[in-house]
């Protein structure tokens, strides 16, 4: 079986001022088709950092990437959005949804810029939204949902393209106990339901072991917890 992700000897480092900080070093992991793993580690651990790497979001790794059999490290600008258009959803802590487009729109604007149809892209976005509980509230903008509804928003769009990897990075650190492990559940069941991997960065220990794996990042490398 071709992991969905696998990374092999990944390496971040930082330098300030005459200090060099090994954030990964020498990180390995795979994830395998339809399995999600959790990423634990406190604040401060490289658990974004390591994301952002997957995600081909930031440069000045050293190391090995491949996203469903396909090496991504060395890809240039162009090959890096393809991937993350067609490959890749990501879900942050905070939703980051356009303010002035309602959440059908928002999730919509995923679809379009993938290539779908309007219409396509318009019957995924209601599918998505109304199995996270919003049938009643895809004209609504931003403002006038709550947090949980915003991020089941910002969920539906990461879900838009059915990516063959999600990246989630602290996905309900912003919400409270109750809301984040309603929109929890809803994430994993429909990740689940759609057949993607998943790797979902978390601090929180009750949430992880909802995942089927669980490794923890400890001194910039991982190790299962």
């Amino acid at each position: 079986m071709t992991p969905t992700l696998l990374v092999e000897d990944l390496r971040r480092s930082f330098t300030q001022g005459s200090a060099t900080i090994e954030v990964l070093r020498g990180v390995d992991l795979a994830v395998n088709p339809g399995e999600i793993v959790a990423l634990l580690g406190p604040s401060g651990s490289g658990k974004s950092t390591l994301l952002q790497a997957v995600g081909l979001l930031e440069g000045g790794f050293q190391g090995r990437i491949s996203i469903a059999g396909e090496r991504v490290e060395a890809l240039d600008n162009a090959g890096r959005t393809r991937v993350r258009r067609d490959r890749l959803g990501f879900v942050y802590q905070f939703h980051h949804l356009l303010p002035d487009f309602s959440a059908r729109e928002n999730v919509v604007l995923a679809g379009l810029v993938a290539g779908r149809s309007e219409k396509a892209a318009n019957v995924r976005a209601d599918e998505l939204l109304t199995a996270l509980g919003l049938g009643d509230r895809l004209d609504h903008r931003p403002s006038q949902l709550s947090g949980g509804e915003q991020q089941r928003v910002a969920v539906a769009r990461a879900l838009a393209n059915k990516p063959v990897l999600v990246l989630a990075d602290e996905p309900t650190g912003n919400l409270d106990e109750a809301t984040a492990a309603k929109v929890l559940a809803e994430f994993l069941s429909l990740v689940r339901g759609q057949g993607s991997a998943a790797l979902v960065a978390t601090h929180n220990i009750m949430l992880a072991r909802q995942m089927d794996r669980v490794v923890t990042l400890h001194e910039g490398k991982l190790v299962p917890a």
